[in-house]
């Protein structure tokens, strides 16, 4: 868990990334209200895995009939699921966006030659009269590997003559001069399959080029008469959050295209027209049930297992400090979304803006020694599993903070608007790293960008070991 009371770095200049002070906050009627219509659905064309598999499964069912002495069904199977399985942990079935044979021969080779080799060690072991002769291997592996290349190369030219001559609508999302840079690049280079026919922007850059739509209601006219499959994203996804999410929920295919980094700095992302891109995905996923699933089972459970504590802090609270035991404050959540937190009152401030706008309280020096003693053991927390069982948080994510300081600090540091693309958290990985109390927001905003970036059911459950094991020895807020 974790304090609200961290100071800016010292000497930090608001500086212009492409956030807007409220920009977290979609604003009534804006983005937030944009609806695909009913009825009216677009397709999104996705590269098809069902051929790749089949090429796959022929190539392992020819080789294992053809070239094993035995021929058993069960080598055949383990054959056939074998490689399918590394093929799909090798994401070979999730194909570049303009797919190439030669880029992924390595990768479909050498898994190949694993499965294989594993099938006739396991065979050698168990049944030693019917272990592979090394020519056998050579000869199923070789004919394996160019079955399933001949038969990928054609889908994948299937594929890249379907981009040329359908290609698809695009709209392009950001700022309206890079906007239009990227869309003139996509327009000079057809093979990739996407034809932008319009700009997402605020206002227009004043520059020739596609039509620039500023409103809901032209980008829905603009997706319903292009019949647009894909969305080209350069700014920060956070900046158009429901926007996008609607979008993607009508079948549009999210990139977010890197308009300023050479491809060579891509890091394994995909290229499209030379910039490097990466699939978005807005939708609600498997992943965020789970998660959302975790929440909801641990946040019960302790719940129902602090009670008494709960019931015995506002007792003493109230006894020892007066009326007002539970403090409300209005913090962002998910998409900009304000919610209520909940948390024991340890101080009064004076007013409302002293209530929003004061930064650090943790040196107050009119604390009854029992609201510090709340504050150092973050007992004072605890009522927030409320706002995670009702789904205002979640127990892992970014730590969520009040409305002006979320404004002010998405002008000052890059990246600080982008955490809200996750549920906020009581505590998150740049807590379990020591950012808690008195330190660096820029410091903060890496760490939570980072685990949305990484995010794993697995990491959660590190992330709450480790804050467990924090507050076994407190050190205050």
């Amino acid at each position: 868990m974790t304090a609200e009371s961290t100071v800016p770095s010292p000497g930090g200049q608001p500086r212009e990334y492409g956030f807007s002070p409220v920009s977290v906050i979609p604003p009534r009627g804006a983005d937030g209200g944009f609806r695909f219509p009913a009825g009216r659905r677009t397709t999104a064309r996705r590269a098809a895995w069902a051929p790749l598999v089949a090429v796959d499964a022929v190539a392992a069912l020819a080789s294992g009939q053809a070239l094993t002495e035995s021929s058993h069904p069960l080598f055949v199977v383990a054959l056939l699921v074998g490689v399918v399985a590394l093929n799909a942990r090798a994401s070979l079935y999730r194909p570049a966006p303009v797919p190439v044979l030669l880029d992924e021969l390595p990768t479909l080779c050498a898994r190949v030659a694993v499965t294989w080799c594993t099938l006739a060690a396991l065979v050698a072991a168990f049944v030693p009269d019917a272990a592979l002769s090394a020519r056998t291997l050579v000869l199923g592996c070789a004919a394996q590997s160019a079955i399933s290349c001949a038969g990928r190369g054609t889908v994948h030219w299937r594929r890249r003559r379907s981009l040329v001559l359908h290609p698809g609508a695009a709209l392009v999302v950001g700022p309206a001069a890079t906007a239009q840079r990227v869309a003139a690049a996509f327009l000079r280079h057809p093979n990739c399959g996407v034809r932008p026919v319009g700009v997402v922007a605020d206002q227009p850059a004043g520059v020739e080029g596609l039509p620039v739509l500023t409103t809901g209601e032209e980008v829905q006219r603009a997706l319903i008469q292009n019949g647009v499959r894909s969305v080209l994203v350069v700014e920060p996804a956070a900046e158009r959050a429901p926007m996008l999410r609607a979008l993607a929920e009508a079948g549009c295919e999210l990139w977010e295209v890197d308009a300023d980094s050479p491809s060579y700095e891509r890091d394994g992302r995909d290229t499209l027209a030379g910039f490097a891109c990466r699939r978005l995905s807005m939708t609600l996923r498997r992943s965020s049930v789970g998660k959302r699933l975790l929440d909801v089972a641990v946040s019960g459970t302790l719940l129902l297992m602090v009670s008494p504590l709960l019931l015995l802090c506002a007792v003493v609270l109230r006894l020892s400090d007066g009326p007002g035991v539970v403090f409300r404050q209005e913090r962002i959540g998910k998409d900009g979304r304000p919610f209520t937190l909940l948390k024991f009152r340890t101080h009064r401030p004076v007013d409302a803006h002293e209530a929003a706008t004061r930064w650090s309280v943790a040196n107050e020096l009119k604390m009854s020694p029992f609201c510090h003693f709340l504050r150092r053991t973050s007992l004072d927390e605890l009522l927030q599993l409320w706002n995670v069982f009702w789904g205002d948080m979640s127990l892992v994510g970014p730590r969520p903070e009040r409305p002006y300081f979320v404004a002010k600090f998405s002008q000052t540091y890059p990246g600080y608007a982008a955490r809200h693309r996750m549920r906020t958290g009581i505590t998150g990985l740049a807590q379990v790293h020591g950012l808690r109390g008195d330190t660096s927001i820029e410091d903060r905003c890496r760490f939570d960008n980072a685990y949305i970036d990484n995010w794993s059911l697995w990491q959660d459950i590190c992330i709450l070991l480790r804050t467990a094991a924090a507050l076994v020895r407190p050190t205050g807020s």
